[in-house]
């Protein structure tokens, strides 16, 4: 089984997660926000990024073994989903959020057949549309897409609504939850930042920052 809390720390421990209700981050859909989550920064910790490494390749063997290809997301998923296809020894590809507009014009880079049962590895899900539209496009290619893993998730509702209409099953080493608990446990939060972290979260569609 993972281990959700560990894994929030030490997303917490390079900075992985920035905190900043004074300076709200603005999301590429227009939602205001205390937290930004940029996974790629993990990349840097070699040590971490090993234990991460590993805590994915656990999710992927345990809870999708039917899987017999990857799929990273570009492009903060590529390195993650390169790495545990090397590790589980397992065939993969990566999938553009666009067609290239050059040479091939390929959305989906890599060697794949038809049918094949593909996981999605993502490093991040919030709202869930981007994520979703790499299932679209693998769909249409033919593969068969089992689920998806990522790093982190926000666990917003309409995106759990999203991927249950999709069909699709997900997996994230942690989630907000966690990382809310353990950023307050280990004091890189107080318990007022944490009041308006879980207040975020319950309608971040509407928050304009602090009052």
């Amino acid at each position: 089984m993972t281990n959700e809390k560990a894994v929030a720390e030490k997303l917490l421990q390079v900075e992985a997660v920035k905190l900043s209700p004074e300076k709200p981050f603005t999301w590429a859909s227009g939602w205001k926000s205390p937290i930004y989550c940029d996974n790629r920064k993990v990349l840097g910790f070699p040590y971490i990024r090993d234990f991460i490494k590993s805590e994915l390749c656990n999710v992927i063997f345990e809870k999708y073994p039917e899987a017999d290809l990857l799929a990273g997301v570009a492009t903060a998923g590529i390195a993650w989903g390169a790495m545990a296809a090397d590790q589980l020894k397992l065939p993969y590809i990566y999938v553009r959020p666009k067609p290239k507009e050059h040479g091939l014009g390929n959305q989906i880079e890599g060697f794949y057949k038809p049918g094949q049962k593909t996981l999605i590895i993502e490093d991040l899900i919030s709202t869930g549309k981007s994520s979703l539209q790499v299932v679209d496009v693998a769909r249409d290619a033919g593969l068969d897409v089992v689920g998806m893993v990522s790093i982190f998730t926000y666990g917003f509702q309409h995106a759990d609504a999203a991927f249950a209409e999709k069909g699709i099953s997900y997996t994230s080493l942690t989630n907000y939850e966690n990382l809310v608990a353990i950023a307050l446990e280990k004091g890189f939060i107080s318990p007022e930042l944490e009041n308006t972290l879980l207040n975020w979260r319950r309608d971040p569609a509407n928050w304009t920052g602090l009052p």
